[in-house]
């Protein structure tokens, strides 16, 4: 069974805290998200578990792999999508998820299962350059599934993302979910918090204020977050 285990992590910046000390646990199937506004620390928090940042304190693991001493194969347990895009832009999508996917010993039947999943078959041949924000938000959706992995890391994903595909993406969730996939992500859409995660936290000024054991109606959960939100 795969666990991933937040244990006490924060950042400092010089004499900012960026994150106080947060800790949590997730097993297989299981999906938290990261709410709240900008600056609560939710990407400090995804890129340290991502390992994109070190911890001033503290540290994560995935089935017992420190990232500290097992950082190699910690990390291949990981999809990670970032908040900003840097993607080679002259590249067509094809050539974008093929070049990630060789990285990963991604078969090529999974490259197109990839793109027709995130809407990206028919303009597979486009330049990256010419996408909009939606687009590319999907096509580096893509490329942090393109191995399956075992624990999905996402910074913002619905940035940018039409009513459309904010509800495809929700169903894009719930099934990895299915499948065993550890799922964290960021978002400050509290009706998409409400409809994908078992578990909540509400992240403000670098802190956890709240955590939220998603057990109510998708109506009461969003409510609850709008409330916490507004405070």
């Amino acid at each position: 069974m795969t666990e991933l285990k937040v244990e006490n992590v924060s950042r400092v910046y010089k004499k900012k805290t960026a994150l106080y000390p947060c800790s949590f646990e997730a097993v297989e199937g299981t999906c938290i998200v990261l709410c709240g506004g900008n600056g609560a620390g939710k990407s400090t928090l995804l890129q340290i578990i991502a390992g994109v940042l070190y911890p001033t304190s503290g540290k994560t693991s995935i089935n017992g792999k420190d990232i500290k001493y097992d950082r190699e194969n910690y990390l291949k347990e990981i999809g990670f999508m970032p908040d900003d895009f840097h993607a080679q832009e002259m590249m067509t999508v094809e050539e974008f998820l093929s070049f990630y996917g060789a990285l990963r010993k991604v078969k090529r039947e999974r490259i197109d299962e990839v793109m027709n999943l995130v809407g990206l078959y028919e303009k597979k041949r486009e330049l990256v350059k010419s996408l909009s924000k939606g687009m590319r938000q999907r096509l580096l959706f893509g490329q942090s599934l393109l191995d399956q992995p075992h624990v999905l890391l996402l910074d913002e994903p619905t940035n940018g993302l039409d009513p459309y595909w904010v509800n495809q993406f929700v169903k894009i969730i719930n099934e990895i979910k299915k499948s065993g996939t550890i799922i964290v992500f960021s978002t400050h859409m509290m009706d998409v918090a409400a409809e994908t995660g078992d578990t909540i936290l509400f992240m403000k000024q670098g802190q956890v204020i709240q955590t939220i054991k998603n057990e109510n109606t998708v109506e009461e959960t969003t409510m609850k977050l709008m409330k916490l939100h507004r405070q």
